[in-house]
């Protein structure tokens, strides 16, 4: 049988000293481990930002805003006139009517003469009896005229037809977050916004996180993925250049979430319910439903910060949550609750009362 030792009165008095010491650390905020402030430290310390208490009167400014209607109307695409650039290729048809046999060029019953060219880093075009001749920015119908002033003289009434085969004037690329980005021709027609990034295999992200710049080369357009999708198509002017990019849509959430960091909002009108959805919503264990705040910077020089307070308690607060708005780079952040910041005080206290103890019962 272990026989109890007694403690000595002096290590009691240590103990004692040391609990003391514990206790004043703990009082000190930078000595506790968190996330950020604790909630009476937001609510007492508002002169930098605007504290608002979310009720049914004051979150109409913090609304979601009603989704934008889709259109009705569908983009039909146009051709839009061609202008011949360096490399591109194309197929030359000359026919002649001089009697079969005296022809430079093939009769029109036999098909004709058919010749392939690519136009020269110079934009220069050659063909036989014609010449090398300068023709990017011209269209189809200007090289068709100039071939038949070339051989005049050459051959009576001759008939010609030019086709591009092979396009760089004419096609348009698409570069950025899709799945098989590259140059797309429109050979086969004109290709519209939606056209164009369909063939290069979609976006690699969802619509809302994709933004979508468009250069005609003498203007710059930009939309959102989601708004192209709800009918703000447009026909593409050849040589156009698409980019998808990620679309800046994040939020922070810290403190008592259960997954914790840099998010994706969900959807492009994202509400507080579900932003807290996307990381776990509340972690039970510790966070205190009545301390969830919202940071959110100003929009101008002088216009303060605003700081959303929710307090989950109040059952109304899941509905005022479904109707707030998080914003792209807002900050959602969930304090303890008072047990738990209290349980981190004790914890210390009560470990080093029983490391103090059992030191001294077995010295």
């Amino acid at each position: 049988m272990i026989k109890s030792l007694a403690v000595p009165k002096t290590l009691n008095l240590k103990l004692a000293a040391l609990a003391l010491a514990t206790i004043g650390l703990a009082g000190c905020g930078g000595t506790l481990s968190g996330a950020g402030p604790y909630k009476g430290t937001i609510e007492s310390k508002n002169e930098a930002y605007n504290l608002v208490d979310i009720n049914a009167s004051t979150i109409a400014p913090f609304m979601t805003g009603a989704p934008r209607p889709a259109l009705a109307n569908i983009t039909k695409p146009q051709s839009a006139e061609v202008r011949l650039a360096a490399g591109d290729t194309l197929n030359v048809l000359i026919a002649d009517t001089a009697p079969e046999g005296s022809a430079v060029f093939a009769p029109l019953a036999t098909g004709g003469t058919q010749l392939k060219s690519r136009i020269d880093a110079q934009g220069m075009l050659s063909l036989p009896y014609v010449g090398r001749q300068f023709v990017a920015g011209m269209t189809l119908n200007q090289v068709e005229n100039m071939i038949r002033r070339q051989l005049k003289g050459i051959t009576t009434d001759v008939q010609t037809h030019v086709e591009l085969v092979g396009d760089l004037s004419g096609s348009v690329l698409v570069a950025g977050a899709v799945k098989t980005p590259g140059r797309f021709s429109t050979l086969q027609g004109p290709l519209t916004l939606l056209d164009a990034v369909n063939q290069a295999g979609g976006p690699v992200m969802e619509p809302h996180l994709v933004n979508v710049t468009v250069r005609t080369g003498s203007e710059v357009l930009q939309f959102n993925y989601e708004d192209v999708l709800a009918g703000n198509n447009m026909v593409l002017r050849p040589n156009s250049e698409v980019v998808l990019d990620r679309a800046r849509q994040r939020f922070v959430a810290m403190g008592a979430v259960t997954e914790p960091g840099l998010k994706d909002l969900p959807s492009q009108n994202t509400s507080l319910l579900d932003a807290l959805g996307s990381v776990g919503g509340l972690r039970e264990a510790n966070a205190n439903p009545e301390g969830v705040f919202v940071f959110r910077m100003g929009n101008g020089k002088n216009v303060k910060p605003t700081v959303l307070r929710l307090n989950m308690r109040d059952p109304a607060a899941i509905f005022y949550a479904r109707q707030i708005a998080v914003k792209p780079d807002d900050t959602i952040y969930v304090t303890n609750a008072a047990v738990y910041e209290w349980q981190k005080v004790i914890s210390p206290i009560v470990q080093t009362m029983l490391l103090g103890r059992a030191t001294g019962a077995y010295k």
